[in-house]
């Protein structure tokens, strides 16, 4: 029960706002959150909009400011279709990672709500773009509002030169390559002046040798029958030219012969947009856990404060519940681990595990089990790790039982499937292995790489997908997608399926192959 008190000692009655009470509600929520669980925030700016602004920004991937694309015209009217019909709903809230940290907030919420979700974006998201380091690694807060302006301008300048069709259809690529276009780990040094020099020599010596038509039919100087001689011109090809690339994008970006530098440019915002998101990518778990359990643990303490009404606390914990929901697997509304519930329990845990810890607790944590120091615990996870590693670090038995989780073997070549591993000691590490596997983006996505090209030569460039656990390309996305790159190229494009572990080729498909089809 709350505190008993003035009726001033609220900060709200009912369920009408405004901005006067959304000021005196967010001094509250910015008291706790800072004072007690020490959270460090950028500055925040809180920004009030209809639900049709709210489908606009579902619809261009959540930014304030971006370019306009037929696609999120369609994800626009698709959105709107099922809101209209009452078949999904709207998020409550919706925030950058930006400096300062932009939330959004509808205008049809209730002040409680406002309340909750001021809590859970203003403050936990916010908390966690800060300070988790990948954010941090990968992404300029300060600068992407700027940036996605400029894109913005830049695009529209771009569709009034060269027209709307061209300016699509180099964006249509792009997009279709987004997944691939992000360093997965550290960017590629850049080339000292001196190689930056040796590049455009040999570019230059290349079209004097191709300006005439004879004079190309002539072999050159370099050609050579020596097996040791050519391996070691491929060598130094792939030296030069920094392969083998993960990033296709940026490989298209700076190497591409028919590219204009407008269309260089546009690669590049793409790329840009696709890292910024990158991180958010390995990190649904825990950025969501984390402002949930930063809004949970707020709205409490108010509320134990006498500062909000027990009807508004029956509201907050009515959305929270429904946000952190988790099907069971038989119930027709399972989509699989409810990534708000997963993170939210295991934060919870973690202060469970350090205030109240069991014996095998601290067999399985001893650094902080019963340490009591639950917020530094919470605090250096958040900012230390991602989905994979957290999960492999803190997921408790305790919590793999009340999630009943359990390991499940499917081979190909079996008949029937195996659970694998259960509830005992050996299952535990087996189960909670397996679930941080299936949150490692580069387990789980299409490993392709740029693995050779000879740009005074036939100009052929060669991919290479890694292929892992037998898992195959499909055929169809795969050829599509061949088609885009061989857009943006320019000449041949063949991409070579390689079995990682043992290096066997599985497949070999080219442009020239799909368009003879």
């Amino acid at each position: 029960m709350p505190k008993k008190g003035a009726a001033s000692n609220l900060l709200f009655q009912g369920s009408d706002w405004n901005f006067e009470t959304l000021s005196r509600t967010y001094d509250a929520i910015e008291t706790v959150a800072l004072d007690d669980l020490g959270l460090d925030v950028y500055p925040n700016q809180l920004e009030i909009i209809s639900s049709e602004q709210m489908l606009d920004a579902y619809s261009s991937v959540g930014m304030p400011l971006m370019y306009q694309h037929w696609s999120f015209g369609k994800r626009f009217v698709f959105e709107d279709h099922l809101y209209r019909r009452g078949r999904r709903g709207l998020a409550y809230e919706l925030v950058i990672n930006s400096n300062p940290c932009i939330t959004y907030l509808m205008e049809e919420n209730t002040m409680a709500m406002q309340a909750l979700v001021t809590a859970h974006a203003a403050f936990g998201h916010n908390h966690f773009f800060k300070n988790n380091y990948l954010f941090r690694q990968w992404t300029d807060a300060s600068a992407i509002l700027s940036y996605m302006e400029f894109a913005k301008k830049y695009i529209t300048k771009c569709e009034e030169r060269y027209g709307t069709t061209a300016v699509e259809a180099i964006l249509d690529s792009a997009h279709a390559l987004m997944d691939q276009g992000v360093f997965r780990y550290r960017r590629p040094p850049r080339l000292s002046s001196e190689k930056e020099r040796e590049r455009m020599r040999e570019r230059l010596e290349y079209e004097e040798q191709t300006y005439s038509d004879l004079w190309r039919t002539l072999p050159t100087t370099g050609e050579s029958s020596d097996p040791d001689a050519v391996e070691r011109d491929v060598s130094e090809r792939k030296k030069a030219l920094n392969l083998p690339d993960e990033n296709l994008l940026y490989f298209l970006e700076k190497t591409s012969l028919i590219l204009e530098p407008w269309q260089r440019e546009i690669l590049r915002i793409v790329r840009v947009i696709a890292q910024y998101f990158y991180p958010q990518r390995q990190t649904k778990v825990m950025n969501e856990g984390c402002a949930t359990f930063v809004h949970y643990t707020i709205m409490n303490t108010l509320f134990d404060q006498g500062r909000i009404t027990e009807g508004a606390m029956l509201e907050i914990l009515q959305s929270h519940t429904n946000v952190v929901f988790q099907p069971s697997f038989d119930d027709p509304r399972f989509p699989g681990i409810n990534p708000y519930a997963l993170g939210f329990a295991m934060m919870q845990d973690i202060e469970r595990i350090c205030v109240d810890p069991t014996s095998e607790d601290r067999d399985w944590f001893p650094d902080v089990a019963g340490s009591g120091n639950w917020r530094e615990t919470l605090l250096d996870a958040w900012a230390n790790h991602r989905d994979e590693s957290f999960i492999l670090q803190y997921l408790s038995p305790a919590l793999i039982r009340k999630f009943r989780l359990f390991l499940l073997s499917d081979e190909a070549d079996e008949k029937y499937c195996e659970v694998a591993s259960i509830h005992n000691e050996r299952g535990y590490e087996a189960i909670r292995a397996a679930l941080a596997r299936s949150y490692d983006i580069g387990a789980n996505q299409p490993d392709i790489q740029v693995m050779d090209v000879d740009l005074l030569g036939d100009r052929h460039l060669r991919l290479q997908h890694n292929v892992k656990n037998g898992v195959l390309l499909e055929e169809s996305s795969r050829d599509a997608t061949l088609r885009h790159v061989r857009h943006l190229w320019g000449y041949e494009v063949s991409l070579a399926g390689v079995e990682a572990e043992t290096g066997e080729t599985l497949y070999e498909c080219s442009t020239a192959d799909i368009e003879e089809d």
